[in-house]
């Protein structure tokens, strides 16, 4: 596919995402240059982001001729002002699309139907936006990525085999306005629930393995007997791990995260972490990428996660 086609797709399927006429940038110039995709993603501190990041730069690199990449993360995950601001920017650049895993699934959908009135294609990736808010917004936003709660039950199922029916469990949530760490702690309950195990804490970590490691020194301290911490993300297990050596029960809790960064991949060679869930972070961004390019429509896209414990590695 040569640009110009490449250029007319992405244009075309801006106009009908955003439901408004072909003509629809102000400026109404002809499109004769490559489109530009806008990547916005969360923490870029937190390795996942990195590696979609790099993910991204790879396809880019691969696919020169065909778009221009623009990367931007926020410095926390808590940062959701400073994501709508960078929404906002690229608006006022207009990048043709924008490709957003938002660090809030309620807080950015207004901006982002703003860019979608602007002509701009957005396609949601990683953390699912609101349904009941996009309804109120009255906005279709595509959705490109894994289903959370089920690769959540994977690790939770996992984890079950290893536990004794009755024992006691805690879960580190994400979080509390992201999608994606909602239905990860569903999917944690699912498991849970249906081996019999008894869920008697379940906290906010914040994605973050400060935080984590606070809540987790709380949750051995109140209860001592406690098996297992299965926590929605590595960073919070990172959290989690820290927690447990400082109280001498490094070895007493099992524990498990979800996305399969480095360090968790240490730890589970050293049998300290159970399980993580690889949902391809170097690929996320790109299916999103792919999507905005092929101009696909306004449709959900479920991409792979995979259970990965010490013996299969990444």
């Amino acid at each position: 596919m040569d640009r110009r086609m490449v250029s007319w797709l992405v244009l075309a399927a801006a106009c009908v995402l955003a439901g408004v006429p072909a003509g629809c940038r102000k400026d109404e110039k002809k499109r004769t240059g490559k489109p530009r995709i806008a990547l916005i993603m969360k923490s870029l501190a937190n390795e996942f982001f990195k590696t979609m990041e790099d993910g991204a730069r790879a396809h880019q690199k691969g696919h020169s001729s065909q778009y221009d990449l623009i990367c931007n993360g926020i410095k926390n995950e808590q940062d959701v002002a400073k994501q709508v601001d960078l929404v906002e920017q690229m608006i006022a650049q207009e990048v043709d699309a924008i490709v957003i895993a938002p660090a809030d699934s309620k807080a950015l959908v207004p901006v982002c139907r703003k860019a979608q009135r602007a002509g701009i294609i957005v396609v949601n990736i990683d953390n699912k936006f609101d349904s009941e808010v996009m309804a109120k917004e009255n906005v279709r936003i595509p959705f490109v990525g894994p289903d959370n709660r089920r690769g959540a039950r994977m690790a939770g199922e996992h984890l079950a085999a290893r536990l004794n029916k009755g024992d006691k469990v805690a879960i580190v949530e994400g979080a509390p306005n992201a999608y994606n760490g909602i239905q990860r702690k569903l999917g944690f309950e699912d498991a849970m629930k249906a081996a019999g195990m008894e869920v008697v804490s379940s906290q906010t970590g914040r994605w973050e393995s400060g935080p984590a490691e606070k809540v987790v020194a709380g949750m051995i301290t109140q209860h001592p007997d406690l098996k297992a911490i299965l926590c929605a993300n590595d960073n919070m297990a990172l959290g989690a791990m820290a927690a447990l050596k400082s109280a001498g029960k490094g070895d007493q809790v099992l524990v498990i995260g979800y996305d399969n960064i480095s360090a968790v991949q240490k730890l589970m060679a050293e049998g300290k972490v159970l399980c993580t869930i690889d949902q391809h972070a170097d690929r996320i961004a790109v299916y999103g990428i792919e999507f905005a390019l092929t101009a696909l429509g306004v449709t959900d896209k479920e991409t792979p996660v995979n259970l990965i414990t010490a013996g299969t590695g990444k």
